[in-house]
């Protein structure tokens, strides 16, 4: 596959390795663009390919546990986005989150990584295929439900005793101590929590938490596989 090269498009692949349906939703930040139609479910096994344009950033998350009706309407636990299969609107937590802004005619540098900024659900990688420069793989390849602190817990309705998510402190507590607001609101003010510290112990190159800079990776004329479930870096 060819990777993608400054002012034309980038391509994205998304693969689910989960013995489960992942529904990703897919949010753009700065584009009228609208990737897979903001949502598409993949089936174990089942990938699919998204083209993006010059400039676009966005978000990919792995929803599950979902149900939607003939319209598109429904729920997921976690990573609910509206009560919609088709993201235009709104967030996801808790969910992990692949996170891009891609090179345009102004710079040829992707900027990309793997955040655990509003909680996790599911393992996920980012590999780079075919760019150039350092394009170091990111992700979190832990099951960070299994040892998530009690007071972040979301448990699956659905199965008893088991973890569906992993809140984030922010989310949970929502105070500018862990939002990094306030008067939290610099890099001088915003330090790591004995929440985030799970998080980055357990997941070294994925954002932990919002004032945490040691997670972005770069590369140029790259497309990229986002991998829900990843067996191997």
């Amino acid at each position: 596959m060819a990777g993608g090269i400054a002012g034309t498009a980038t391509i994205f692949v998304l693969e689910n390795s989960c013995p489960y349906t992942v529904w990703p939703g897919i949010l753009s930040g700065n584009s009228t663009t609208t990737l897979g139609n903001g949502g598409v479910p993949l089936t174990p096994g089942a990938s699919v390919q998204l083209t993006a344009p010059p400039g676009w950033s966005g978000r990919f998350c792995a929803r599950t546990g979902c149900s939607f009706d003939a319209s598109g309407r429904g729920s997921c636990v976690p990573g609910v986005c509206g009560g919609v299969l088709n993201c235009n609107r709104g967030g996801f937590p808790p969910a992990i989150l692949a996170e891009f802004t891609v090179g345009s005619g102004d710079s040829e540098m992707d900027f990309y990584g793997v955040s655990l900024v509003d909680g996790f659900n599911v393992k996920m990688g980012i590999e780079p295929l075919g760019g150039t420069g350092d394009c170091h793989y990111a992700g979190c390849l832990a099951d960070v439900n299994e040892i998530c602190p009690g007071d972040l817990r979301i448990m699956d309705q659905n199965v008893v005793g088991v973890v569906a998510a992993c809140m984030s402190a922010c989310a949970a507590f929502d105070s500018p101590e862990f939002c990094c607001t306030g008067a939290h609101a610099t890099p001088q003010t915003c330090g790591p929590s004995r929440y985030s510290t799970v998080f980055k112990n357990a997941c070294p190159s994925a954002y932990s938490y919002a004032g945490d800079a040691t997670s972005i990776f770069t590369c140029s004329r790259s497309n990229y596989l986002i991998t829900f479930c990843p067996t191997r870096s």
